[in-house]
């Protein structure tokens, strides 16, 4: 699956190095996964990202950074919430331009008590004035950065850079080998940053190959968004040449998965798709994908779990219709092969 929340009970110090691995991160006290977002309406990949701390050294620009704020008393300990940090996240919350949680408790405990994770807090003060936090988790022998925040007054200070590198090095002395700061979005900068924090010790998660990789291979023209999109339009075009009838969407709801109402439904969870015939309430419809996994286009069946409160899908935009996949029904390589497939309507007898 390309999207997946659970809620686990308990985070042993080696599942969080094996989740973090894999592409998962912590979400409140849920952990997930994903390989696409949706910012503004429009769906990005996502691109999971760690830092070999066996190979990072401090940069011109960390040195730079850590004399700017040499004044600054730093320190990192067990995560200990107080109104303090909660005044400060919120002071931070008022002056971003993008969506946050409504406060600390909620961001980092789902409102509940307990934490299954082992966290740990940097904080940067301004003789005693607190002016920046960041949290982050342990595993074994990796680290996970959650978040950060910081007094909007004192913004030339790169304090968000600033945490991170003190994660980073507190992470190093214990011995951990990597350290995730989570995913990017090409196309969408604001997790751009991150791609500047260890350039030589980057490293980025193929979900082609499902193998991590230097980020010095990254090709910003091929990520697993651009793939499908253009395999799928590739299959439209030779489509149209024979005549037969679809439609190329925009999936609204890829991400429902992760959703806490609807999670383990196992639901349709493809970005992009090209729509056969006609879905509704209670019929079955065939869905072609493209699956950057295997390089091959799928025929499969989909069913609508509820229709929504969309009334009719707006341009290429999929919104009528929350769908869960039931049936496998074909697969190929081939552009040919699939088209001729479905032109000929085999699966209507199914």
């Amino acid at each position: 699956m390309f999207a997946k929340l659970i809620f686990p009970d308990a985070i042993h110090p080696d599942d969080l190095d094996s989740y973090l691995y894999d592409g998962w991160f912590r979400m409140g006290q849920t952990i997930f996964t994903t390989n696409f977002l949706k910012f503004s309406g429009t769906i990005y990949s996502a691109i999971w990202l760690r830092i070999n701390l066996l190979t990072f050294e401090k940069s011109r620009t960390q040195q730079k950074l850590y004399k700017l704020n040499a004044d600054f008393r730093v320190e990192v300990q067990p995560i200990h919430l107080t109104s303090a940090h909660e005044d400060l996240f919120q002071k931070y919350r008022s002056h971003i331009a993008f969506d946050a949680s409504p406060n600390l408790e909620n961001l980092l405990f789902n409102n509940g008590i307990n934490d299954i994770y082992n966290t740990y807090e940097v904080n940067v003060y301004d003789h005693h004035k607190l002016i920046a936090t960041g949290f982050f988790d342990l595993g074994s022998t990796s680290s996970a950065g959650i978040t950060c925040f910081y007094d909007p007054d004192y913004r030339k200070h790169s304090l968000g850079k600033f945490l991170m590198y003190q994660k980073m090095e507190f992470c190093q002395k214990l011995g951990h080998t990597y350290f995730y700061p989570g995913y990017f979005a090409p196309g969408y900068r604001l997790f751009d940053y991150k791609l500047d924090l260890a350039k030589p010790s980057l490293e980025y998660l193929d979900v082609c190959t499902d193998t991590w990789l230097p980020f010095s291979q990254y090709d910003p023209n091929i990520n697993p968004l651009v793939i499908m999109t253009d395999k799928l339009n590739q299959l439209s075009v030779y489509l149209k040449e024979i005549g037969f009838e679809h439609t190329f969407f925009q999936y609204e709801y890829f991400d429902a998965d992760l959703m806490t109402s609807l999670n383990a439904l196992n639901l349709f969870d493809f970005p992009v798709f090209i729509y056969c015939f006609e879905v509704d309430d209670t019929n079955t419809s065939p869905m072609i994908v493209y699956d950057v996994r295997d390089n091959q286009f799928h025929l499969m069946l989909c069913s609508s779990v509820f229709r929504t409160h969309s009334d009719y899908n707006i341009d290429d935009h999929y919104s009528t219709n929350l769908l869960k996949t039931i049936k496998h029904l074909y697969s190929t390589e081939s552009i040919r092969m699939m088209a001729d497939v479905i032109s000929m309507s085999l699966i209507k007898t199914v």
